[in-house]
């Protein structure tokens, strides 16, 4: 079923948008709340007398997404997250977190909104864009960086494999001279 939006709702669209909906959730929900009416050549030509009004409220909500757009850009938000020992994240880098980090530091933003190029599962610094609205896209960065405690262990894990690797070659060179040494034991007594 088709309805024009009257209302912008979350995760459907925005202000005079026709869009496609179950019957049951235009007739339960959208209707009754006034949020939609239905998208036939009546409700169409009413909606064009009504256009200015709703201009109205989409410049309010263009303006309030422009300073939106403002305080996004340029903005760097950082995740702390748990990484292997190959330095690869434990997953990928959701939208749903970028979404929460935002609203640490006071952006409210929905993840729908989030566009991420290709999947974030290594530690390094991402452009990540919002489409707030119809034609207003924020730009901003995300710091993907991985847990101090867990940085350390790293490092001790490292320099443990680096210890037993040395430990290693050194019983290798060890037993390699002495093979060449009973090598030669034995061509002497010859």
């Amino acid at each position: 079923m088709k309805v024009i939006l009257t209302e912008k709702v979350k995760a459907l669209g925005t202000i005079g948008e026709i869009v496609n909906v179950t019957a049951g959730f235009a007739r339960n929900f959208l209707f009754p709340k006034k949020l939609a009416i239905l998208a036939d050549e009546k409700n169409s030509n009413v909606l064009k007398d009504k256009q200015k009004a709703l201009a109205k409220k989409i410049a309010v909500e263009k303006n309030a997404a422009e300073a939106l757009k403002k305080k996004l850009d340029g903005l760097t938000v950082e995740l702390i997250k748990k990484v292997g020992a190959n330095g690869r994240l434990f997953g990928a880098v959701t939208s749903q977190e970028i979404s929460k980090e935002l609203e640490k530091q006071g952006v409210h933003i929905e993840r729908r909104l989030i566009q991420v190029d290709s999947s974030i599962k290594s530690l390094g610094t991402y452009d990540v864009k919002a489409k707030i609205f119809n034609d207003v896209i924020a730009t901003f960065k995300l710091k993907v960086a991985i847990d101090a405690a867990m940085a350390e262990e790293l490092k001790k894990q490292q320099a443990e494999a680096q210890k037993r690797n040395a430990e290693k070659k050194a019983k290798a060179e060890a037993a390699k001279a002495q093979a060449e040494a009973d090598a030669m034991a034995t061509q002497t007594e010859e």
